[in-house]
């Protein structure tokens, strides 16, 4: 009877034994490559793109921002991150001839897109005529908004010349640079200097010097 005791016993253990070591055997693979995994970090992407004129072609984190890809990849650091939330508009760039803030958009949605920066507008050598403007009419103050406030400067008047409508446009059919429509556009850039003023009269002179 006492062997029969013990002999059941070990069985109930030798049972225990076994169910307790199954799941750690079967999860040791899955842990393993997820380790491996963590250790290699996140697979990259290639991203080939036109910059300032220039083919670059990068394989990239597919979480990458495309601010932090001029950043930090292509080290064009005239691009400005200031809020890094798409509200003061310091890292305004042009991607296919349309303005947008690259710290709200990734690096992979622009594959083979043409972008522009501050640095692919003008050279100290030759500036642009927005760049010279704003230095003219005293456009900037601390100068960090300076390139995103140039950019978007650029775009809006391409916008105007082509007929897009904002939202104080009163005739659909005629967009007419007016003081009302340059600050509703530029709206999105802020300049805690407030060089506002001299903003528009830097874009209002590079109309009236496209429009000559």
């Amino acid at each position: 009877m006492t062997s029969d005791h013990l002999t059941r016993r070990g069985l109930l253990r030798g049972s225990a034994a076994l169910a307790a070591s199954g799941p750690v055997l079967s999860h040791a693979p899955a842990d393993a490559a997820a380790s491996t995994q963590s250790r290699k970090g996140p697979p990259m992407t290639p991203v080939e793109l036109t910059v300032n004129g220039r083919e670059v072609h990068l394989q990239l984190d597919p979480r990458t921002t495309l601010l932090d890809m001029l950043r930090e990849h292509l080290h064009l650091t005239g691009t400005k991150k200031g809020c890094d939330h798409g509200q003061c508009g310091a890292c305004t760039v042009i991607v296919e001839g349309r303005r947008i803030n690259s710290c709200l958009t990734l690096a992979v949605m622009h594959d083979g897109e043409k972008v522009t920066t501050i640095e692919g507008l003008g050279t100290a050598e030759a500036l642009h005529p927005m760049q010279r403007a704003f230095i003219v009419h005293d456009g900037y103050q601390c100068g960090y908004c300076t390139p995103g406030q140039i950019c978007s400067a650029v775009a809006v008047l391409d916008e105007i010349e082509a007929g897009v409508p904002s939202h104080v446009t009163e005739d659909l059919d005629r967009v007419a640079l007016s003081d009302v429509e340059l600050r509703e556009r530029m709206s999105g850039n802020i300049c805690r200097c407030a060089a506002y003023p001299n903003i528009i009269a830097a874009m209002r002179d590079v109309a009236g010097e496209k429009q000559a």
